[in-house]
């Protein structure tokens, strides 16, 4: 585990303990969105409580975000250094049909839609669901 983890926790105002860096580290080295059952099923050491507990974390502190895909499952992902979550972040997420795994799509922004007087967006979702392309059709 390199020090980015730690410098990732610390400049978030989190105290770097032995689960969370695990847990931080865990997330980071998935190259697509991954749920709470993944990290449970990667982190056997680490109890489903303290698991669940710092996504939220996390989550509050804007180092992750998460989205729902259509799958029932929520779906996170580790957020970019320059995001801060809010709706001028906003971007569209992918959600393959056959492999059924989720991506983000960070340079695909989800356009700011024009709203009824007196409205204000404070989050979006948009999700395209489709093929990804490396997996097997067949996956299903």
């Amino acid at each position: 585990m390199d020090n980015s983890v730690i410098n990732i926790l610390e400049a978030n105002g989190i105290k770097p303990t032995t689960p969370r860096m695990l847990i931080l580290n865990a997330m980071q080295g998935y190259n697509r969105a991954f749920t709470l059952g993944d990290l449970e099923k990667d982190l056997l050491d680490i109890d489903k409580s303290t698991i669940f507990r710092t996504i939220n974390l996390f989550h509050e502190k804007k180092i992750i975000h998460n989205f729902d895909d259509g799958s029932g499952s929520v779906k996170y992902s580790v957020c970019q250094d320059n995001c801060d979550c809010g709706p001028d972040d906003s971007h569209v997420h992918f959600y393959c049909n056959y492999c059924h795994k989720a991506f983000c799509l960070e340079n695909v922004v989800i356009p700011a839609p024009k709203l009824p007087e007196g409205m204000e967006m404070e989050d979006a979702n948009f999700v395209i669901k489709g093929y990804c392309g490396k997996c097997s059709r067949n996956a299903t």
